[in-house]
C-alpha cells in the first residue's frame, strides 16, 4: 500500500512539473523595449473581451488607450474638401458615422458636426464626433510627455474616378507636415505609414528626419521588403493575422524595425509576440500590458 502511495505521489509530482514547464514554455517573455500602441486608439467596436464602445480613431478611444498605459496610438488620417487633415478610419462616412460620401467631399466643419455610428448597443454609450488632426495634437501637447503616434495614411479616395484615386496624396502629405510643424510635434515620436514607395519619397521631402514605415501585405512580403530596402525606410508594418517569425527575422536582418498591427485575444497576442516585433499596434492594450508585466 505504501509503495502504491509513493508511486501515486511521484506520478502527481511529475504531472505538476510537466504542466508547469508547459505553462512556462508558452508564457511570452517580457520585452522591456517593446513599444505598445493602441490600434486606432482603443481598437474597434467589440462586444466582449474587452467590451469597446469607442469608435476607431476617435478622441475617446485615443484617450482610453493612453490612460491604460499605452506608449502611444496609431491613428487614421484623411483630408477634407477644404484640405484639413481629419481623423477617420473608414473609406466612406456612412460606414461609421451619420454622414455620407467620402471625407474628401465634406468640409472639416461639416465632418466635425457628424456623430460616429456603431449601432446597438454602442451608440447608447458613445456620442463621439470626428476631430481634426490639429485638435488631436493640441490635446496631446497638454500631456506631460508627448506619446508616440503612428500616422496611417489613407491614400485611396474611393470617391474619385479610377486612375485618379491617389491624386490628392501629395497635398495630404504636405498638409500633415504643416500640421505637425504648426503644433511643434516632436518628429522622433512620429511614424509616418504608407503602402506606396512614391509616398515614401513625398514624406521624406516634406518632413526631413521623420520615421517612415512601409506597410507590406503578407502575400507580397518579398517584394515589399525589396521596396523597403530600396526606399531606405525605417520600419516595415505587418498584419498580426499573417505575420510570421521568419518575416520579422528577415526585416531585422535588413536593419529594419518591425511594427505589427492587430491582435486582441491572449492567443493572438502570444503568437504575435513570438515574432519579436519592436512595436505593436494592439486592439487590447490592457491585455498586452499585463502580458508584458506592465499592467494589472
Amino acid at each position: 500500500m505504501n509503495k502504491i502511495r509513493v508511486l501515486s505521489a511521484a506520478s502527481l509530482a511529475l504531472f505538476l512539473i510537466a504542466m508547469l514547464a508547459a505553462c512556462t514554455a508558452t508564457k511570452p517573455v517580457a520585452n522591456p523595449k517593446l513599444v505598445v500602441l493602441g490600434h486606432a486608439g482603443s481598437g474597434f467596436y467589440t462586444p466582449i473581451s474587452p467590451f469597446n464602445f469607442r469608435p476607431p480613431s476617435s478622441w475617446r478611444g485615443i484617450r482610453r488607450a493612453l490612460l491604460r498605459g499605452a506608449d502611444g496610438v496609431e491613428i487614421d488620417l484623411q483630408m477634407s474638401r477644404d484640405s484639413v487633415v481629419m481623423l477617420y478610419h473608414d473609406q466612406h462616412l456612412q460606414d461609421g458615422s451619420t454622414g455620407t460620401g467620402c471625407v474628401s467631399e465634406r468640409t472639416a466643419a461639416e465632418i466635425t458636426q457628424l456623430r460616429y455610428k456603431g449601432g446597438f448597443p454602442y451608440d447608447l454609450i458613445q456620442k463621439e464626433r470626428p476631430i481634426t488632426f490639429d485638435t488631436l495634437l493640441a490635446r496631446l501637447n497638454r500631456r506631460p510627455t508627448f506619446p508616440f503616434i503612428h500616422l496611417d495614411l489613407h491614400e485611396d479616395d474611393q470617391c474619385l474616378p479610377p486612375g485618379r484615386q491617389h491624386e490628392q496624396v501629395p497635398l495630404l502629405v504636405r498638409q500633415i507636415a504643416r500640421t505637425l510643424a504648426r503644433n511643434h510635434t516632436p518628429l522622433d515620436k512620429v511614424l509616418f505609414i504608407t503602402q506606396e514607395g512614391a509616398t515614401v519619397r513625398l514624406a521624406r521631402a516634406a518632413m526631413p528626419g521623420v520615421r517612415i514605415g512601409l506597410e507590406i501585405a503578407s502575400d507580397e512580403f518579398a517584394f515589399g521588403l525589396k521596396v523597403a530596402k530600396t526606399e531606405k525606410v525605417h520600419t516595415v508594418v505587418l498584419d498580426a493575422d499573417r505575420v510570421t517569425p521568419e518575416q520579422s527575422a528577415q526585416a531585422h536582418a535588413a536593419g529594419l524595425k518591425v511594427v505589427v498591427f492587430g491582435g486582441r485575444s491572449p492567443k493572438d497576442l502570444r503568437r504575435v509576440l513570438k515574432t519579436q516585433p519592436d512595436e505593436i499596434e494592439v486592439d487590447n492594450v490592457k491585455r498586452l500590458l499585463i502580458m508584458q508585466g506592465r499592467g494589472q
